[in-house]
């Protein structure tokens, strides 16, 4: 079997900076459902950590140089535009979030033709329909793990020694697998988007990568001046068992209530003083083959703040770091073979009096070679080795089976 490269459909852009892009229909995660399939590519900016700078600020810079003012996100949202730029798409990497929190993320990229942050900006365009014929050839190799089984389950029982050490009170691992693929990668990103409950479902793409994004975790959204975030901590199959499982699991709601503190907290450096709370706790709720276990964290922002303050106070998401932050941040990149890619980081659309960003849960990327994916969970000192690899092999199946056409 010949690997061949298959990035003719991905979008093809220059280097870092402005580009203005041919017109190419797309279907951007968390895009207002009356433009979906209907937008087209105005510009974007693409950036690595090699470049330099903040890419918070250069996120909010380039988004206002092209019409889209984020600066103060207490603003009322206009009306919708009928032309001009609708809004953008807005994708950051885990590596970059880890930067923003000033934690070190230096594990290898598995996919290093990904940018750390994209921000494509759309106009409308009319919808087209999708073109008739067969589907193309499509071949998926078996996956190839970052790490073993046993090396995962050592990596937990480091975090849990951490733990007794009083360095962290939680921390979340995530493994990576890679395979190789012939024919065109977007189809099968594209289905992964279309699973049951992937609120930020849809794909990014760009010179030589592609994003597909089935994330039902909502990092942070803004309108009318309210922040909100939904934390999704907590697993189980989706069965009855597995239902009254979850809601009787001391360890997994004492793993829940940490991260919904640590979201609580977060809000607050952006929030009115007093006005953080929690409306929803440990609601379970279902996910292709999982149960669940969700919240709803609320605030109002403060006034004068835009994206950059936003992204800096909220990224990287705590429910796929641990806490403290920092802290688990840093054990992180101690303790994972690779690095995090487009998994675990934000994204979604963005647009003057509205953002509604995912975390990038339930992800998958593609080079021009391989695709990867990401899965993971949440370590306590109550965390089981087996039962933490076992439930990041459930996490991903769906995902995999999706990406293969099965």
């Amino acid at each position: 079997m010949v690997h061949g490269k298959s990035t003719e459909r991905m979008r093809k852009v220059g280097p870092y900076g402005v580009e203005t892009l041919p017109q190419v229909v797309v279907d951007a995660p968390a895009a207002p459902p009356g433009c979906r399939g209907a937008l087209v590519e105005r510009a974007r900016l693409q950036w690595r950590r090699t470049d330099g700078g903040d890419p918070a600020a250069l996120a909010e810079e380039f988004l206002a140089a092209h019409g889209l003012a984020l600066h103060d996100l207490t603003r009322p949202a206009p009306a919708h535009p009928a032309t001009g730029p609708c809004g953008a798409a807005l994708y950051l990497s885990a590596a970059a979030g880890a930067l923003l929190a000033g934690a070190p993320a230096e594990a290898p990229d598995p996919a290093p033709a990904l940018p750390d942050l994209a921000v494509v900006v759309y106009d409308h365009g009319a919808a087209r329909p999708t073109p008739p014929g067969p589907p193309a050839p499509w071949w998926l190799d078996e996956w190839t793990e970052s790490w073993t089984p046993r090396q995962h389950a050592d990596a937990v029982d480091a975090v849990r020694a951490a733990i007794g050490r009083g360095d962290v009170y939680q921390t979340n691992l995530v493994g990576h697998a890679a395979a190789r693929y012939t024919g065109d990668p977007l189809p099968a990103l594209s289905r992964l988007g279309a699973l049951p409950g992937a609120r930020y479902g849809g794909v990014l793409t760009g010179d030589g990568w592609a994003i597909g994004c089935a994330s039902p975790e909502t990092l942070v959204e803004v309108t009318g001046g309210q922040l909100t975030t939904r934390p999704i901590k907590g697993t189980r199959p989706a069965t009855a068992a597995g239902r009254a499982e979850l809601l009787a699991s001391a360890k997994e709601r004492a793993e829940h209530i940490m991260i919904v503190d640590l979201e609580r907290n977060d809000l607050a450096r952006i929030a009115r003083t007093g006005s953080v709370r929690v409306d929803d706790l440990f609601a379970v709720r279902r996910w292709c083959d999982l149960w669940q276990a969700e919240s709803t964290v609320r605030a109002t922002l403060a006034d004068g703040l835009g994206l950059a303050d936003l992204l800096r106070a909220t990224c990287p998401g705590g429910s796929v770091t641990g806490a403290p932050k920092l802290a688990a941040l840093t054990q992180i990149d101690a303790l994972e073979p690779v690095g995090r890619g487009a998994s675990m980081g934000a994204l979604g659309w963005v647009a003057p009096g509205r953002v509604d960003l995912g975390l990038t849960i339930r992800t998958a990327a593609a080079d021009g070679e391989r695709l990867h994916t990401w899965a993971g969970g949440g370590i306590t000192w109550d965390s089981d080795p087996t039962a933490e690899v076992a439930e990041a092999a459930a996490k991903t199946a769906p995902i995999r089976a999706t990406l293969a056409g099965r």
